[in-house]
């Protein structure tokens, strides 16, 4: 009997962010695969008796290539089992769900997605900022901060990025956001954009700094944590800078 794959938006890390179809589906696994930004209070959730197996990636850390992740996936559920893929965030949200995904359909597995609120969502809620404002932020945007080789994408829509009436969640961007915000305001963004600097999203040690596109570039090129972190820019509150 084949088994069947759920992929779980475990949410920013805040346990009381999981939807209840998480809850349910975590509570019912067999399996459960969760990445490093998954991990912590989320997996208290999961049966007793169930597998759980981490296959985090992190940057300069030892890690399952995306292949061997996947094929995780399809041999556990080829047992029959109930496997969750747990991913931190939304798992649709440059989550690699895509690959994993290609991966079940070549097997014939079935699978669902279960949405969860993603990481940009949950640092505007907890900053007390809106991602849209009537007549002001008429977008908004989510963007990767590097590609495969940990560099600024050289494919970049910098109209787009350099709109000013919207919003722009960038995800991993601590190395790159210099890079990115001289692009910007070369492309006639002013460094006094709003942003907001948010660290550890949901995680008691969260972190979130209100500032500007411009002061915020030279604060990352100065140096920076090994927390994880985004970056939000574009017509916030007025209270954002």
């Amino acid at each position: 009997m084949t088994g069947f794959v759920a992929f779980v938006g475990a949410g920013p890390g805040d346990p009381e962010l999981l939807t209840l179809k998480a809850v349910d589906r975590l509570r019912r696994a067999d399996v459960v695969l969760f990445d490093d930004l998954s991990a912590g209070p989320v997996l208290d959730h999961v049966r007793p008796g169930a597998a759980v197996i981490a296959v985090g990636k992190r940057a300069g850390r030892p890690s399952p290539s995306q292949r061997e992740v996947s094929t995780l996936l399809v041999d556990h559920a080829r047992t029959g089992a109930r496997v969750v893929r747990l991913k931190a965030g939304d798992p649709g949200i440059f989550g690699r769900l895509e690959e994993e995904i290609a991966a079940l359909r070549a097997a014939g597995i079935g699978f669902e997605i279960v949405p969860g609120i993603s990481a940009g969502q949950a640092a505007v809620a907890a900053a007390g900022i809106p991602l849209t404002r009537r007549l002001a932020a008429r977008r908004v945007q989510f963007v990767t901060g590097h590609d495969v080789t940990g560099t600024l994408p050289a494919e970049r829509n910098m109209a787009a990025l350099a709109d000013p009436d919207a919003a722009t969640i960038v995800f991993m961007p601590k190395r790159t956001f210099p890079a990115l915000a001289a692009d910007l305001i070369a492309h006639g963004l002013p460094g006094v954009t709003p942003a907001l600097f948010a660290e550890r999203v949901g995680h008691p040690d969260q972190r979130l700094t209100r500032t500007t596109i411009a002061a915020l570039a030279a604060t990352l090129a100065a140096g920076m944590s090994d927390a994880t972190a985004l970056v939000v820019y574009g017509p916030l509150l007025p209270d954002a800078a």
